[in-house]
This record gives structure tokens, C-alpha cells and sequence, in this order.
């Protein structure tokens, strides 16, 4: 039996879209030995176990969990320094926004464009998670996982990563394989700013740039597009802007002149989800609590009772919908629990 464990845990607490969903059994890790503990309980009692830790990208689609380990692990480690960058390990637990925080204060430059991301350090490698230009990829050095299988640490490097647009192996071929402990970054002391989207710019047009100002700039435009989990449960934005090729996008613009776009290095184009989603006719929409935001289409919301597969049903009604407008099928950003 783990020490600290618990039964029957609301976890409507532990979820930024505040879904009511039970664990029957429930338990925070805060240290490698905890964590095979916990997953050698899960073994020798058979236990199906999901594994959160920010709750800022779930979606609880079922009523009840067998086990819910919860991860907590802390710490930022100064692992390396030279003239130019500073290397931190930080702790799956650690909150996102607090290690931005953290760097933002040190004036250290790399992922001020990232700040007030919700969630945990943990998530970041596995959603490669980005704004306003920058990725996670863009700052990352290495980090440690747990294989679960054998209990055994492995470091992976940037390489073994895979990284995507909101993608990388952690979603994919390594897909509930393993469990990430921490990550370290890769941060520079003279920093080198970002401000290629429009409306970071435009805040930024008379500021004399810094990791401060720059970061300021970005809490106020997180702020004034996105609900507060806090106010009205939400994961942020629920779907990716897709891909399509050039070839694609020009078909398109030729039927709706005003799409938006962004074009890539690879050739591609990049269109605003929310701006499909938009056009469809779902900003706005609500059905019973489960609601497309008023303000932002990207964003779905739980106005207050709402299941998650009524989320979900949401969610799959708005894709069928942008795929019979435009041909172009939206992938979820969100991870769904079942």
C-alpha cells in the first residue's frame, strides 16, 4: 500500500474544465520512488491508471477512474552555464508559467513568448506546446522519462523527441509508455527577440524590448482573448490549426477571399482553427453547459455542469461541420481521458 493514497476523489479540482469525474483511488507523486510505487500498486492490483498533472489539456470523459496518479515532482537545477546560455532541469510539477516567471526575472531570453501557458513543464515536451512564434523545441535540451514497462530512466534528446506542430513521439509511438520527470532548457543570457506576430508587435511598437516587456505583452493578449479557467472552465484552445498545402489553400482563397493563413518553411499553409470554426456559425454556441466561447471559437467551455462527452460531442459536431464546409478535418489539441 503507497502512503499517501486516497479513494474516492472528486476530480473536478484537478481538471482547468472543472468536469465532475470520481478516482476511486488517487494518490500525488512527488519523487521518482513514489512514482514505481505507485505504479507497482497499479500492477499488483490490476489497475487501469491515467496519469495527470496540471490538468490544463484533459478532457475526464468517463464517470469514474481506477487510479489517478498525479504528478508532482519540483525543483529547478542550474545544470550548466557558459558565456552565453544557461542550462535548467526542471521538475515535471512545476508549473509552466512559474518557470517563466522564474527565467522572465533572471532577464534570461527563450520562452517569454510562452508565458501564462497553463499547465505543467511535464506537458510541454509532450505537446511541444508554442505561441507567437517560439516552440518548445526551440528551447529544449534534453529530458528524463520513466519507461513504464521496466521502471527504467531514460534521457531522450532533442532527436528522440520527434517534435511536431503540437506533436511529438510522447503522442504518438510512445504514447502512455512513458512518464516524463523532468526537462531541461536551454536558455540565453542575451537574449534574441521574437515579435513576428502582428499583434505582439503592435503592442510592442514603442517599448524598448526586453524578456519583461515582451512577456508583459503576452499575458495581456492571453488575457483579453482567452476565458479564465478560473471564471468559466475551459483547456485553452481545444483544436490545432490545420495544414494544408499551397495548392490547397489557393482553391480555398479562391471560394473565401478573407480566409486567413500563415505560410511555413516546409510550404505549406496554416489556417486559423478558429476562424473556420467562426465561420461555421459555432462562436457563441451553447448546449445546456457544454459552449463554443463567445469571444474566442477555438476555446470550448463548461459553463458550469456540463459532462465531458458533452464536450466531446461538441467537439466532434464542430468537426464534421469545418470538414463538410472546407474539406479540412480538425485534429484535437486536447487530451481525452477514457
Amino acid at each position: 500500500m503507497i502512503k499517501n493514497l486516497k479513494r474516492n476523489i472528486s476530480l473536478k479540482p484537478y481538471n482547468t474544465f472543472a468536469i465532475e469525474a470520481k478516482a476511486k483511488y488517487f494518490t500525488d507523486v512527488f519523487s521518482i520512488s513514489q512514482l514505481k510505487n505507485a505504479l507497482q500498486f497499479a500492477k499488483e492490483n490490476n489497475f487501469q491508471f491515467k496519469i495527470i498533472s496540471g490538468g490544463s489539456n484533459v478532457l475526464f470523459v468517463e464517470q469514474e477512474y481506477e487510479f489517478i496518479i498525479h504528478i508532482l515532482i519540483g525543483g529547478i537545477e542550474k545544470t550548466f552555464e557558459s558565456e552565453y546560455e544557461i542550462h535548467y532541469k526542471v521538475g515535471a510539477g512545476v508549473k509552466w508559467h512559474t518557470f517563466v516567471k522564474y527565467c522572465v526575472n533572471k532577464g534570461l531570453g527563450g520562452i517569454e513568448n510562452l508565458s501564462l501557458i497553463p499547465g505543467s513543464v511535464g506537458a510541454s515536451p509532450m505537446q511541444n506546446i508554442g505561441a507567437y512564434g517560439v516552440e518548445i523545441k526551440d528551447v529544449f535540451k534534453s529530458l528524463t522519462a520513466l519507461e513504464i514497462s521496466t521502471g527504467q530512466l531514460k534521457i531522450f534528446s532533442l532527436k528522440d523527441c520527434k517534435f511536431g506542430y503540437r506533436e511529438s513521439v510522447f503522442k504518438n509511438e510512445l504514447k502512455n509508455k512513458f512518464i516524463i520527470i523532468d526537462v531541461t532548457y536551454k536558455l540565453l543570457k542575451n537574449p534574441k527577440f521574437n515579435i513576428s506576430y502582428g499583434a505582439l508587435s503592435g503592442l510592442l511598437e514603442k517599448k524598448e524590448l526586453s524578456v519583461s516587456t515582451i512577456s508583459d505583452a503576452v499575458i495581456s493578449i492571453r488575457q483579453s482573448k482567452l476565458p479564465d479557467p478560473s471564471v468559466i472552465g475551459n483547456a485553452g484552445s481545444f483544436f490545432k490549426n490545420p495544414e494544408v498545402s499551397n495548392e490547397r489553400f489557393n482553391k480555398l482563397k479562391e471560394k473565401y477571399p478573407e480566409i486567413p493563413s500563415y505560410n511555413l518553411e516546409n510550404g505549406n499553409v496554416k489556417i486559423p482553427a478558429g476562424w473556420l470554426i467562426e465561420t461555421c456559425g459555432w462562436k457563441g454556441f451553447r448546449k445546456n453547459d457544454a459552449g463554443c466561447h463567445k469571444h474566442q471559437a477555438l476555446v470550448l467551455v463548461n459553463y458550469g455542469s456540463a459532462t465531458g462527452n458533452e464536450i466531446l460531442d461538441l467537439s466532434d459536431e464542430i468537426v464534421s461541420s469545418v470538414k463538410q464546409k472546407f474539406g479540412i478535418e480538425l485534429q484535437k489539441e486536447v487530451n481525452i481521458l477514457k
